[in-house]
C-alpha cells in the first residue's frame, strides 16, 4: 500500500479530529514522531478547531468533517471525538481513503462497531483503536511470559480498573463541573464506567492472558448520589460500579471489575493471572508500575520477584508504522470489535443473543 491514493509523497500528513481534552495527548504524541506532520484540525464545535490549530502550530483547521475531506492534503486520521460520533466520522474518513487511529471505544456497540470493521477491510485502509494502556511496559512483558509457558495453564484471573473520583476531589468537584457530569448520565452518551474503562480492563485482560472470554455473567450498579439522582441537566443513571464473571475459552475463570467508587485509588489497574506453574501480578498506577512473578520452588513459598520490562512502543508508534509499511497494526477495528461484543452482554445479555462471545 503504504500510501493513499490522494498524491501525498514523503512524511505522513495527519488530521487530529475532533480537539477536546484528549486531543492534546495525540497531537503532542504525533508530533514527536519523526516523519509525521500533524497538518490540519477538525472540530465541529464553533472556532475550536481554529483555536487548536494555532495553539499547536497546525497549518489548517475546519470546522466540519466534509470540508476537511472535500480539501483533502492529509493521509490519515486520528479521531479523537466523543464516543457516538466515532462510527459516523470514522466510515465517512474510511470512504475518503483514509487511515484511522480511532479513540476507545471503537463505536456504541457491537453492530456499529462490526460495520466500521468491515468498512476498514472493504476500503484496505490502516485501522487501528488507541487503547492506551498497551503502552504499559509490565503489560506487554506478562503477554510475553504467559506465551513462553511461565506461568503454565492458566486457571484464574482478576482484573480491575479502580477509580475513586466520585468520593474524591482529587480530580475536582464532580457534582459542579459537566466533564464529569456527563459521564454519569445515559442521556449525555455516558455507557458508566464500563463503557468508560471497562474496556481499558477488558483488553488489559484479554492482551496479557491471550485469552478470551466465552461466557459470561454480569451485574452493573448505580448508586443514588444526589437529590432525585439529578444534578441540572443531567440525570445521573449511568452505571458507577461493573462486575463480570467470566469463563474463558480454555476452562479458566476471571473476576473482571471496575467502579468510580474505589476509594483510596485515583487510577490504577491491576491483574492477577494465576496458572498451574506460576502467577504473575501487575500493578498499574499513576506515576508507577510493577511486574511480579512468583514460579518455579517460590510457589512453594509464596515469594514473589519484580520483573524488569524494557520500553514498548506506543500506539502511536505503532500506528506510524503501520501506514508507512502497510501492515496493519494491534489493536485493530477487529479486536476492539470483540471487546464490544462482551460489553453489549453486560449491558442487555439480550443484545448478544446469537453472536457466541
Amino acid at each position: 500500500m503504504p500510501w493513499p491514493d490522494d498524491n501525498i509523497e514523503g512524511s505522513m500528513k495527519l488530521m487530529i479530529l475532533g480537539t477536546g481534552n484528549m486531543a492534546l495527548a495525540h497531537v503532542r504524541a504525533f508530533k514527536a514522531i519523526a516523519g509525521v506532520e500533524v497538518v490540519a484540525a477538525c472540530d465541529s464545535v464553533e472556532g475550536r478547531a481554529a483555536a487548536f490549530a494555532k495553539e499547536h502550530g497546525l497549518a489548517k483547521s475546519y470546522a466540519s468533517l466534509e470540508a476537511a475531506l472535500s480539501a483533502g492534503g492529509f493521509d490519515s486520521v486520528t479521531n479523537v471525538t466523543p464516543d457516538s460520533i466515532h462510527s459516523p466520522t470514522t466510515l465517512a474518513c474510511l470512504a475518503a481513503g483514509k487511515h484511522v487511529l480511532c479513540e476507545k471505544p471503537l463505536a456504541e456497540n457491537y453492530a456499529k462497531a462490526m460495520e466500521m470493521t468491515k468498512a476498514a477491510e472493504k476500503a484496505k485502509r490502516i485501522n487501528m483503536v488507541n487503547l492506551s494502556y498497551r503502552n504499559v511496559p509490565a503489560l506487554q512483558k506478562a503477554r510475553e511470559l504467559v506465551t513462553a509457558g511461565t506461568v503454565g495453564e492458566i486457571r484464574h484471573v482478576e482484573a480491575s480498573y479502580r477509580q475513586s473520583w466520585l468520593v474524591s476531589n482529587a480530580w475536582g468537584d464532580w457534582k459542579s463541573q459537566p466533564t464529569w457530569l456527563w459521564r454519569l448520565s445515559e442521556q449525555h452518551g455516558s455507557k458508566g464506567v464500563l463503557g468508560d474503562v471497562g474496556i481499558h480492563i477488558l483488553d488489559f485482560t484479554t492482551f496479557a492472558t491471550g485469552l478470551e472470554p466465552t461466557s459470561l455473567q454480569a451485574r452493573l450498579k448505580t448508586f443514588h448520589k444526589a437529590p432525585g439522582d439529578k444534578i441540572g441537566e443531567y440525570t445521573l443513571d449511568a452505571n458507577d460500579s461493573a462486575v463480570m464473571s467470566v469463563e474463558f475459552g480454555n476452562g479458566a475463570l476471571g473476576v473482571i471489575h471496575a467502579s468510580r467508587f474505589m476509594t483510596g485509588y485515583a487510577n490504577t489497574l491491576r491483574l492477577h493471572i494465576f496458572g498451574t506453574l506460576g502467577a504473575l501480578e501487575i500493578d498499574h498506577g499513576q506515576g508507577s508500575t510493577t511486574l511480579k512473578l512468583c514460579e518455579d520452588a517460590n510457589v512453594h513459598t509464596q515469594a514473589w520477584r519484580e520483573v524488569q520490562c524494557p520500553p514498548t512502543p506506543t500506539n502511536f508508534e505503532k500506528f506510524v508504522d503501520a501506514v508507512r509499511t502497510g501492515k496493519n497494526g494491534d489493536p485493530d477495528f477487529a479486536h476492539a470489535t470483540k471487546l464490544q461484543k462482551v460489553l453489549d452482554a453486560c449491558y442487555d445479555p439480550a443484545a448478544a443473543k446469537g453472536v457466541a462471545l
